[in-house]
Order: C-alpha cells, then sequence, then structure tokens
C-alpha cells in the first residue's frame, strides 16, 4: 500500500477506533504528511529506521521545536504500530526511533491586574451596545473565568449553561464531559451577550448549525477556533506584549490565579479536564517561579 493510503487510512482508525480529538488527529495527519514529502511516492514497507530519522533530522536542521519533533516521534510510532499490527508491515522500523527529551516550557501568563483591566475594558466598550463588542467580551470572560479549552467554548451550545448554578457543561478531549464554574462577571457579560447580541448575529446567517451553537461569528455561523484566536491574539496580546499569544494563554494565566489563591491542586485538575495530575502540576512551577521572581525584587538580601 502507498505510504499516503495507508496514513489516511490511519488517520480513520484514530478517529473512528481509538475515537481521538479532531485536533489530535489533525496533527498527526499532518505530521505523517509532512513524513510523505521525505519518502515520496513509497510504498509502506519500504520506510525503513534510517528514513525516519533522515526526517526527523531534516526538522531539526529547519528549527522545529523538541515538543514538536516528540510529537512527530509519536505519530510514526503509532502509525507504525497500527501498520505491523494490520500486516501492512512485516516489522515496525520505528521501535529503535528516539524522541528527543522535551525540555520544559512554562506557559505565558498574565498578571491578575492584567487581565483584570483587560476585561473591564472589554465591558466598558461592549456597554455601548455593539453585537460583536458584546459577544468578544462574554468569551474572554468565559475563557478566563472557566478556563475551558478554545474547543470546547466553541463547542458550547445555549442550553450547555446553567445561569442559575454558574456552570457550564463543556465536552473535552477524548468526547469526556464535565461540568466547570464560571464567575460573576462572566454571567452578567453572557447574558447581556445572549439577550442584546446574539439575536443580531444569528440573523446574518441560515446556516443549521448556528441555531443551538452559543457564540456566534460575524456571520452568524457558530464562531469558529480561529475567530477566537484573532480577538486574544488582539486583546491580551496588549497585556503580554505580544501577538503571538492564544486562547490557551488566557486557560493557563486562570489555572496559575487559582493555585496562586490557594486553589487545591486535584480541584483544578478537574476544573481544566486534566487526565494527569502531572499536567496539572506545570502551574505550580509557574506560581514557584514567580514567588522567586518577586523574592528577588522585593527581599532585601536577595
Amino acid at each position: 500500500m502507498e505510504f499516503d493510503d495507508a496514513a489516511e487510512a490511519y488517520a480513520q482508525h484514530l478517529a473512528r477506533v481509538r475515537r481521538l480529538s479532531p485536533a489530535t488527529v489533525r496533527a498527526y495527519s499532518a505530521d505523517l504528511r509532512d513524513l510523505s514529502a521525505t519518502v515520496p511516492d513509497t510504498d509502506v514497507t519500504e520506510v525503513d529506521l534510517e528514513a525516519l530519522r533522515e526526517w526527523l533530522w531534516r526538522a531539526t536542521q529547519r528549527g522545529d521545536a523538541r515538543s514538536t519533533l516528540a510529537r512527530r516521534t509519536a505519530a510514526a510510532r503509532g502509525f507504525f504500530a497500527w501498520a505491523a499490527e494490520t500486516g501492512l508491515v512485516a516489522m515496525d522500523p520505528s521501535l529503535r526511533l528516539v524522541a528527543p527529551k522535551r525540555g520544559r516550557t512554562l506557559p505565558q501568563v498574565a498578571t491578575a491586574d492584567g487581565v483584570r483591566v483587560m476585561l473591564d475594558g472589554l465591558a466598558e466598550g461592549a456597554s455601548l451596545g455593539d453585537p460583536v463588542d458584546l459577544r468578544d467580551s462574554a468569551m474572554l470572560e468565559v475563557l478566563y473565568g472557566s478556563a475551558v479549552r478554545v474547543s470546547e467554548l466553541t463547542g458550547l451550545d445555549t442550553d450547555d449553561v446553567d445561569f442559575d448554578r454558574a456552570t457550564l457543561r463543556v465536552l473535552g478531549k477524548g468526547s469526556k464531559e464535565r461540568v466547570v464554574p464560571f464567575g460573576a462577571p462572566a454571567r452578567r457579560a453572557v447574558e447581556a451577550y445572549i439577550i442584546r447580541a446574539r439575536p443580531a448575529l444569528a440573523e446574518r446567517t441560515s446556516s443549521p448549525g448556528a441555531g443551538s451553537a452559543l457564540f456566534l461569528g460575524t456571520r452568524g455561523a457558530r464562531i469558529s477556533p480561529r475567530a477566537v484566536y484573532d480577538v486574544v491574539a488582539r486583546e491580551l496580546g496588549q497585556v503580554l506584549g505580544t501577538s503571538a499569544v492564544g486562547p490557551h494563554a488566557l486557560r493557563h494565566s486562570a489555572a496559575t490565579h487559582l493555585l496562586d489563591g490557594g486553589a487545591d491542586l486535584r480541584a483544578v485538575q478537574e476544573m481544566l479536564g486534566h487526565a494527569s495530575l502531572g499536567t496539572t502540576q506545570i502551574y505550580t512551577h509557574v506560581s514557584s517561579e514567580r514567588l522567586a521572581a518577586t523574592y528577588r525584587l522585593a527581599h532585601p538580601r536577595a
């Protein structure tokens, strides 16, 4: 079987059998397309360990991050393990493929004061009644107030919001559902958006999916992750001093601020929807480094 055909079959396996998230399937598929460019028009049985090592070496030469190299290694290993199980190859050539060690990269985190100034500014602008401003204010309040992922935010429907309990029902990675709380400012912003802005945006489309979607784009359909990225980059970018920032920075900031305020690590794990407590622990490193930086600046004998 041609490599590209096998890669497409593997992507279908990830989506339908292993039920991985669409984002994970897209990432692995992109990695295998990148490998395909290194071994063009090749039968899957002809790809050996040296070809895989050459592929990773080229990626290092163009400056791919270690995290990207590690993911690509995982994609190749998963693909060839599946190919061996299904009989497409007699031997798995990726068994001795070594993933580079991942360096610990701390996430970008805005200060609590910086986020407050940003959200207060958005609320002030939204008070003038523009539908898009009302939507943007509500979206960023929800992103920070509930620490949800951008995919979870864009997947919200109107009936996923429980205003009485101030909670959201979200569908996370692996199609796992969880309920997360959000604060009073987010509740006020979402209520204002639903009453004053969403009907005006909904009139702009005949899209069948827009009827249930909570957050709508400027053309009235369910808002896309790309549109949310643009809003966050514009607004939070002013706080962090860079436009290279996305919705995950608000999630990082919310988690860090929760731990700074004394929240239990296990509770933060549940709120974020992390499968492993170890994933959540990165935010304790952020808090520790912020403490160390404050100490160095403030203590007379630092």
